[in-house]
């Protein structure tokens, strides 16, 4: 197949659409064997490689001319001329350029240190692959992976471009730095999709930038580098146009001001003089003239106040200071002014407004729903009470887990991580469970039962710890624990237990189920899987940071409004929105399938009374954001 036919083909196809068969037939790649090398080597000419481009930063001239170009410096400029050729000497102009050096010097100085310190925070080594090449696995650096690649992912490794899975076992991905959705997404390669379906909502797609943080999954390459999702939004930042801020405007109108003043200054000034002399006399009084020229120069020069540039700039390099100090990093020195004029504050949620950690805030323990404080992995939390249904409840949630916290790592899935930390929160060390009770079997999370056991030794006796999605746990279940004592589940129970589920969904929460066994012997563990005894239930959030609510009060009595813009599902956001108060009871959040479905005029309305945008896109955060601005917002 020619590398024309191929391009063709590849045009026509889309990675999330269509099957698998036609996708590797587009790219005339074999799922067993890879890529050849000549394959590889004719589709680098075509992609070139798996790199996203920055927006080349300004080089040390184009920022001194930047500065220079400034209509007040340009003015300044004009003045130091006009003077040394009016008076003859140097002295008063290389003063006013000496003043306009300083100014530009100070401003270029500034801006060059923040953009060295964004460039060291870049300077990140990019990480390598296993694509399946000439029909073996190799490890490879993922800027050199094209289009047809087939390559392995595992537990830990970063998605090193965007694939289409066609095989997946247990596959979650977290894609909070794409879409904002704090819960890991678990894949299924055999999904079927439409062409509406966000980006979030695609099971069957592997994005570039994203972690694998459980199982593992096989796909091809679809896109690389640029052509990316990741690739589409440095485009769409590298598209952005710089707009001058409130303070050059501001001083734009007041050097065209002072020059037009300037300007007139010296008409009247030199018309005035005319008069005097009469205009008669012009010609044999040229000694006067120009001793008139000289004079209305001179005071239109001063009229010029050739320190307010210096003023200005040594005013916002404090500035500037002042935000390093407190870790904060500007680029421009003019930003700092930005920063106190700005009307909207437009922040993502997750790892911004929330800590991008899962925490267990709600516990049902079969009779009521407990609260559990604390933040983070931070172990300093306490459950309010509670039967002693909880001790067992985070028992099984501790040791049915394949996570774990050490002093030094956090080391697997963030929603097991919250369970080892409710465990610690109840005084019980995961480590020291796993010595107590320790693991003989287990049989892993799949996405068909959304179920996990594992099997334990306590003091000579077996019992099954399950855990996993109430409604599939319940059907398993044939009695409950409550008070310390076993009894038969009827439709009472269930009613409880649905309600407890329902009350945490509506608060956005992620709910798990949890339930045991004793057993005196097993063979198959999938045939222990029922008869189970219901323990309860948690609910799961990535919560808002603690500072976060008092930031947002802050902003609020400044008349600064606050709005957050995220991926994630409209349920966690107006949850999340409500408890920041940036939704009141009866707000709503805005999502990106209703943004598209709303013309121009109708957006922009909107726009100016929606605080919360949900499951939104790259594109429609920039465009969000560049109505806010088309409204008169900063």
């Amino acid at each position: 197949m020619s590398s024309d036919e191929i391009t063709d083909k590849v045009n026509n196809m889309n990675g999330y659409i269509d099957k698998i068969d036609k996708i590797l037939n587009a790219f005339n790649v074999n799922k067993d064997t890879g890529l050849s090398d000549a394959q590889i080597f004719e589709k680098r000419k075509i992609y070139g490689e798996n790199k996203l481009k920055e927006k080349e930063g300004e080089t040390l001239i184009s920022m001194i001319i930047g500065e220079l170009t400034q209509f007040l410096n340009l003015l300044l400029i004009a003045a130091a001329v006009v003077s040394i050729i009016a008076s003859g000497h140097l002295t008063d102009g290389i003063f006013i350029l000496a003043i306009v050096v300083l100014n530009v010097g100070l401003s270029v100085i500034q801006e060059r240190k923040a953009s060295n310190a964004v460039s060291a925070l870049k300077s990140l080594s990019a990480p390598s692959s296993k694509a399946l090449r000439n029909s073996e696995l190799e490890n490879i650096d993922s800027h050199l992976l094209v289009p047809g690649d087939i390559v392995v992912i595992e537990a830990g490794d970063y998605v090193p471009a965007d694939i289409r899975l066609f095989e997946t076992v247990n596959l979650k991905v977290d894609e909070s730095a794409l879409t904002g959705e704090s819960v890991p997404v678990e894949k299924d390669c055999d999904v079927e999709l439409t062409e509406q379906t966000p980006i979030g909502d695609r099971l069957n797609m592997g994005y570039m930038s994203t972690i694998v943080t459980y199982g593992r999954g096989i796909g091809v390459v679809t896109e690389t580098g640029m052509d990316t999702e990741i690739g589409n939004i440095a485009s769409l930042l590298n598209d952005v146009e710089d707009e001058m801020t409130p303070l050059q405007k501001k001083i734009g109108k007041l050097g065209k001001l002072l020059g037009l003043i300037s300007v007139v200054v010296v008409a009247v000034i030199f018309l005035i003089g005319i008069i005097r002399i009469g205009f008669s006399n012009l010609t044999d009084s040229p000694d006067e003239i120009l001793e008139l020229f000289m004079i209305s120069v001179s005071l239109a020069v001063a009229a010029i106040p050739e320190g307010l540039p210096t003023v200005i700039s040594v005013v916002l390099a404090l500035g500037m200071r002042k935000m390093a100090d407190k870790n904060a990093i500007v680029k421009e020195l003019n930003a700092v002014e930005t920063l106190g004029s700005t009307t909207v504050i437009s922040s993502d949620k997750t790892g911004t407004l929330t800590q991008n950690k899962m925490v267990v805030t709600r516990i049902f323990d079969n009779h009521e729903i407990i609260e559990v404080t604390g933040s983070g992995y931070d172990f300093n939390g306490r459950i309010k009470g509670g039967s002693s249904n909880v001790s067992k409840l985070v028992e099984i949630g501790a040791l049915c887990n394949d996570s774990r916290i050490t002093k030094d790592s956090l080391i697997g899935d963030p929603t097991e991580l919250a369970l080892v930390t409710l465990a610690a929160k109840n005084k019980t060390l995961q480590k020291d469970l796993k010595v107590k009770y320790p693991r003989i079997d287990e049989f892993p999370f799949d996405s068909d039962r959304k179920l996990m056991s594992t099997v334990h030794d306590l003091d000579g006796s077996k019992q099954i710890y399950t855990k996993g999605a109430p409604d599939q746990l319940l059907k398993i279940c044939t009695h409950y624990l409550i008070d310390g004592k076993v009894k038969k589940i009827d439709a009472d129970f269930i009613k409880t237990v649905e309600q407890a589920n329902q009350d945490m969904a509506n608060n956005a929460l992620r709910v798990l189920g949890f339930a045991y066994k004793e057993i005196t012997s097993y063979g198959n563990l999938k045939e222990e899987e029922s008869s189970l005894v219901f323990t309860g239930l948690v609910g799961i959030i990535d919560p808002p940071r603690e500072e976060v609510k008092e930031a947002v009060k802050v902003c609020h009595n400044a008349g600064i409004r606050v709005v957050m813009i995220t991926g994630d599902h409209k349920s966690t956001a107006t949850a999340i929105g409500k408890e920041l108060a940036l939704l009141d009871e009866g707000g709503h959040a805005l999502s990106g399938e209703e943004i598209d479905n709303l013309s121009y005029p109708e957006f922009l309305d909107l726009v100016r009374i929606t605080n919360v945008f949900a499951r939104v896109s790259p594109n429609h955060k920039v465009m969000i954001v560049k109505a806010l601005q088309e409204t008169g917002e900063i």
